[in-house]
């Protein structure tokens, strides 16, 4: 029979042993993300945004917390595969070829590659791989449609498609918050899954009304 001082020796050492590899964890997402600055210094902040906005959408729908870790995790390296992708095609400022934006569009399976490595980012790995499939099965890698897409590739394709539409662009000025929350409804149930563009837009509209308050602004800016 194993003593008492034995059996909370092991449980305390168990405890170390879990701390430790959620430190390695959170570590390694940090390293992740340096890596996507080094590529593109505007990541950071995207990804902090997206994460944001992800988990409070997560939480709307009622995500339970470890898959709110994932969807955390996988909105803020959902980008990572595009270290695959070469910096002539990545920072093009024209229109890409047909050959360019086939190599674009592997991004999240080189995205899928990395985090399917680690066993505690399994489904995180999952929302990568899938974040740019659309509602109606016509997007990629795997042309899923509707509710076969991932719950957190589905609400990190909202997130992702507004902030990307917002920002400005070597070749495009970004639209305005209000333009861009038209082109999300005008996508829902094509392009996004419309229960998550249901509750995306009161966030965003929040959010504008917050912005107008610190600025003194009375209209429609492009965040």
């Amino acid at each position: 029979m194993i003593a008492p001082s034995e059996i909370w020796r092991l449980t305390l050492k168990v405890k170390q042993l879990e701390e430790q590899q959620i430190i390695v964890r959170n570590t390694l997402v940090c390293a992740l993300t340096q890596l996507l600055d080094l590529r593109d210094l505007g990541t950071g902040v995207h990804s902090t945004r997206l994460a944001e906005w992800a988990l409070r959408i997560g939480r709307a729908v009622g995500m339970e917390e470890l898959a709110l870790y994932q969807l955390e995790v996988a909105a803020i390296v959902h980008d990572i595969g595009k270290i695959g992708v070469p910096d002539a095609i990545l920072n093009k400022s024209g229109k890409l070829t047909s050959e360019e934006w086939a190599i674009m569009k592997k991004h999240p399976e080189y995205g899928w590659s990395i985090l399917h490595l680690f066993d505690s980012l399994q489904q995180a790995s999952l929302y990568v791989l899938h974040h740019h499939e659309r509602f109606d099965g016509a997007g990629y890698p795997g042309r899923l449609r509707g509710d076969d897409i991932p719950l957190g590739s589905r609400i990190i394709a909202v997130v992702d498609a507004f902030d990307a539409m917002t920002s400005n662009r070597s070749y495009r000025r970004g639209l305005s918050s209000h333009a861009a929350m038209g082109r999300l409804r005008e996508s829902s149930g094509s392009q996004f899954d419309p229960a998550i563009v249901d509750i995306f837009l009161p966030i965003a509209e929040k959010e504008l009304v917050s912005v107008f308050a610190a600025t003194g602004t009375g209209g429609p800016i492009a965040l």
